[in-house]
């Protein structure tokens, strides 16, 4: 473990000290493992002559002359650490002679300074045959003394995060009636299957074919929920190691990702305050650097950059002399609350009014930019020097970087250093394949990479801001965990949102998902990623495997463990088997160089050529030698305009042309939805995730709360899902090999790409009550006194389930109702037609967009709320909705043309069709409008389906039979007599 350059002691926590030769103290020279003198003397006196990792026996003469000079090292090393010129810092795994310059990569014969490194690694394998020894050494520990000192080296470290399991008063009368709810299902299906309905056996067979897959839906949603847990963080623990007073800050650096693309679509001024708050946040300026992506390569994002850079003078000080919260200040002038609380300062309020002017001004001057870009020029934008926009044609231009702030000499308003504030506009062209989102992502991984490479990335939308000024504290405590911290691929916060009507009518807050099904899923192998508010690992990123991960065999493919329920462990293919190869050179790739000079053996046992460096990762360099470097960090002779002149290299459009970009490493192609992909692809290496709660939510961010834009962002997932499960990288049959994917977390993944398809069913079933009471027939036969105690059984496993639940996840009852509420209503509009989008692209090629058409708006609070936009999605609930009221109204006057008799059998028609209004009643308000606002296009749509099923109904005609409607017409005659 490595502390500020320094060796941490894993047994007593303190630093190793210096041998005789004003080195750091190492006692195992074939592990490097960190071990001080006074613990290894401790281990002699004891007997235990061997390394505490590897096993090899240590070398006594060496630690009896690094004893006899242990003064002379403390004294050598206080002075060691006085020096700040020295390279020590958290860094210290960096290339020495790495520079842009092509002469620094060369020696004096020409040939790259790397590669001889790496050719000098390689003849040294030769001297690498006492694994077989060390093994044996191993096994004569006794496994007593193994436990004891591990159980020393924990309680000597502390940790700065702890998960807490639920209260099993809590969780076992949870699991309790879900394995009841099993058996219940089991006895209904039974039932179900062996009392068919003759009379509508049509009818009968569908119910059946839609309840066994609402059943298979329910078991993939609810296992990964069998352990929940919470986590808690110790912030101060974490300040305290690594944040020592009078001392530089060893905490490591995290580079944000902002991405944005249309700024008409996304507001400069909702970008700009993302922005603030990354540059404001809680955290080390010099540790911080902000990479703004510009997909459309708008002269507005970057002229709102500039007014956004020239703000951030005077708003990053205010923040931290005030401690403000949020530190996005459109959020937090705004916000209701008495902003007073906790302010002991006499100058916070003549501050803060002068700060609200400040930010006044500057939406004004943001505002007159988006005005004057409404209406493009003639000739395009010019910049201020006169030159044309290079980006003037946004699908046919050069890259962009500017960088703004930090090492470029900008101060705030008190003299103190900025945050490095970087805009990214990745290079386009035609006829090249850009990947959207995901391909703008990668870009800013490479750009990061050359110019600050920072260990760890935080990507956040343009329209996420950091509500939290300790987020990446809270993530720290994970990441930088000594215990569960070298597994972790990333954390995860869960995704909160500002404007949201209190009702929350669509269910835009997500609640039951964010803080019931991730919280389950962190009790497995961690929670999927969602997109943004996520802090990532980059070696993660790089399509390495964790540290602690075995590797995997490629002799034989029988060797590979299977994560399924059988038995027999299936085969992999020989393209799994290359894939697993490439993964495991990819995994010895990761080595120190700083090591590899001194000759020490940490280092792996293998290592691809540089040719497989650059298949995989492309042709730069500078990018390679930064991904061999686990602590990230830029090289201090590093030329700034060399590195700048790198970074426009790595973001060009051809950059990725036969690379693992998309493929194995960064973010990965095939879906719109690229952040499940990344997400699994990493769970399958090994790797597992935190999901991070704070009492104060780390991030927030603006939702589409009207119904129509609700439903196309629903649709856009659920299409990402349906291109997953026609993708390879389908979880049914992707990363079986190695069994590194844990089953419950496999559940999970099937259950996020196969839940669109549970809207075909869907329909159905909500078509069944309409057409059950225009028939008079049902789908259930009479029931018996054991059917009826089944039924009821039934509903009440389903309440009570839903009810612990809650409990144990402190969701409220009506959050839970209207994310029921929601997946009916999303169920049979946007996932119908993300099922019949997916197929017809995947399969076809066919790409089908759905138009959204404004009809009605409203300037109040939440207008946006009843706005209503037409699109060909609302068609099917609106059908579903008029069709099942009409069916009520046909029930109940059967009901009264029949008698008394006709009412028991009603009873349960009705109720099932009430079932389905009720879950579509957000929908049919959504279509309603304010009050009675009704647009006409609903109306149109009512009186026509009602006119379709009237004219049905009559040709129908159930309630008069043959013989009824002879006499009828008998008495008609007689009458006309």
């Amino acid at each position: 473990m490595m502390e500020s350059g320094v060796p941490i002691c894993n047994t007593c926590g303190e630093q190793v000290g210096l041998d005789k030769n004003g080195e750091f103290f190492v006692a195992c020279r074939d592990c490097n493992f960190p071990i001080c003198m006074a613990c290894v003397e401790f281990e002699l006196k004891e007997g235990r002559k061997v390394c505490l990792r590897c096993g090899s026996p240590y070398d006594e003469n060496s630690l009896v002359n690094a004893h006899a000079k242990a003064s002379e090292a403390r004294s050598t090393m206080a002075s060691h650490l006085e020096a700040p010129q020295q390279d020590v810092g958290i860094h210290a795994r960096q290339i020495s002679s790495a520079s842009t310059v092509d002469s620094e990569y060369k020696d004096e014969h020409g040939n790259p300074i790397w590669r001889n490194r790496v050719e000098s690694w390689k003849n040294k394998k030769s001297k690498k045959n006492k694994a077989p020894a060390k093994a044996k050494l191993e096994t004569e520990i006794l496994p007593e003394q193994l436990m004891e000192e591990k159980q020393t080296a924990e309680a000597a470290a502390d940790t700065f995060s702890t998960a807490i399991p639920i209260s099993k008063y809590k969780l076992r009368p949870y699991r309790i009636v879900i394995i009841m709810r099993l058996i219940i299902l089991a006895l209904f299906f039974h039932y179900r299957v062996t009392n068919p309905v003759d009379s509508a056996y049509g009818l009968w067979l569908t119910s059946i074919i839609c309840e066994v897959w609402f059943a298979f839906s329910w078991v993939l949603d609810q296992f990964p929920k069998w352990s929940p847990i919470n986590r808690t963080t110790y912030i101060d623990r974490l300040t305290a190691r690594y944040e020592r007073e009078g001392e530089p800050s060893e905490l490591a650096a995290v580079d944000f990702f902002v991405s944005t693309v249309d700024p008409l679509k996304e507001p400069p001024l909702i970008t700009a305050n993302t922005v603030l708050s990354i540059l404001a946040v809680d955290y080390p300026v010099d540790k911080v650097s902000c990479y703004v992506s510009d997909d459309g390569a708008a002269m507005l994002t970057f002229e709102s950059l500039v007014e956004t850079a020239d703000f951030a003078r005077k708003w990053v000080p205010f923040c931290k002399n005030f401690s403000i919260e949020p530190r996005a200040p459109e959020f937090y002038f705004s916000q209701k609350i008495d902003y007073l609380k906790d302010k002991i300062q006499p100058s916070f309020v003549k501050e803060r009014r002068a700060m609200k002017r400040d930010y006044e001004e500057f939406k004004v001057r943001v505002n007159a930019l988006v005005a004057k870009a409404q209406k493009t020029p003639e000739d395009g934008w010019t910049m201020q020097d006169g030159t044309p926009w290079p980006g003037n044609n946004p699908r046919d231009h050069p890259g962009m970087i500017q960088v703004f702030l930090g090492n470029t000499g900008a101060q705030d308003i008190e003299g103190n250093e900025l945050p490095r504030l970087v805009y990214v506009s990745r290079e386009k062209r035609p006829g090249y394949q850009h990947h959207k989102k995901a391909g703008a992502e990668n870009a800013l991984v490479r750009v990061s990479a050359v110019l600050t490479n920072a260990p760890y990335i935080l990507n956040l939308d343009c329209d996420h801001y950091v509500n939290n000024s300790n987020a990446v504290r809270e993530a720290m405590c994970f990441l930088m965990d000594p215990v569960v911290g070298r597994d972790v691929c990333y954390v995860q916060f869960p995704q909160r949102f500002d404007g949201i009507d209190r009702s929350d009518r669509y269910a835009n807050r997500n609640t039951v998902f964010f803080d019931v099904n991730m919280k389950g899923l962190d009790g497995i192998q961690g929670p999927v990623y969602v997109g943004t508010g996520c802090v990532f690992y980059r070696q993660a990123l790089y399509g390495y495997g964790p540290p602690s991960m075995p590797s995997i065999q490629k002799n034989s493919s029988s060797d590979c463990s299977c994560c399924c329920l059988t038995k027999k462990k299936p085969a992999k293919d020989l393209s799994e088997v290359y894939r697993d190869a490439k993964r495991e050179d990819l995994n010895s790739a990761i080595f120190n160089l700083h090591e590899i000079d001194n000759y020490d053996d940490y280092e792996r046992s293998m290592l691809i050529s540089r040719m497989s460096f650059e298949k995989t990762f492309g042709l730069s360099s500078v990018f390679i030698e930064s991904t061999l470097m686990e602590n990230g960090g830029v090289p201090d002779s590093a030329n700034p305009s060399m590195l700048i002149k790198e970074a426009i290299h790595v973001i060009s459009c051809g950059y990725e042309e036969k690379t693992e970009w998309g493929k194995e490493i960064g973010w990965i192609y095939g879906s719109v939805t690229e952040d499940i992909l990344t997400g699994f692809k990493m769970h399958c290496r090994g790797w597992r995730s935190i999901y991070c709660m704070p009492i104060r939510p780390a991030f927030k961010g603006s939702a589409p709360i009207n119904l129509s834009d609700r439903l196309h962002q629903v649709l856009r997932w659920a299409l990402g899902s349906v291109e997953i499960f026609l993708s390879r990288h389908c979880p049914l049959w992707y990363g079986f090999g190695g069994g590194r994917l844990k089953w419950l977390q496999r559940l999970a993944y099937i259950n996020t790409i196969v839940y669109p398809f549970t809207s075909l069913p869907l329909v159905a079933y909500c078509t069944i009550p309409a057409i059950c009471l225009l028939t008079g027939k049902f789908i259930i036969p009479t029931l018996s006194n054991l059917a009826s105690m089944l039924f009821l059984g039934l509903f009440l496993s389903i309440i009570v389930t839903s009810v612990l639940e809650l409990r144990w996840s402190g969701v409220s009852i009506e959050e839970w109702w209207r994310n029921e509420q929601f997946w009916v209503i999303g169920g049979v509009s946007a996932h119908l037609f993300a099922v019949f989008q997916g197929f017809l692209k995947m399969l076809a090629g066919v790409d089908t967009n759905f138009t959204v058409t404004a009809k009605a708006a409203d300037d109040a609070e939440f207008g946006e709320l009843y706005m209503f936009k037409w699109t060909t999605v609302l068609i099917p609930p609106t059908t579903l909705l008029v069709v099942n009221l009409v069916g009520v109204v046909a029930g109940f006057s059967d009901a009264l043309n029949k008698g008394y008799d006709a009412w028991g059998p009603l009873f349960g028609k009705v109720f099932f069709a009430f079932w389905v209004i009720l879950h579509l009643y957000p929908f049919l308000k959504g279509l309603m409008g304010r009050q009675n606002r009704t647009p006409t296009i609903v109306v149109l749509w009512s009186v026509l389906l009602a006119s379709v099923f009237s004219l049905v109904w009559v040709k129908i005609d159930p309630f008069v039979s043959d013989a009824d409607s002879g006499a009828a017409a008998q008495v008609c005659i007689s009458i006309d007599c």
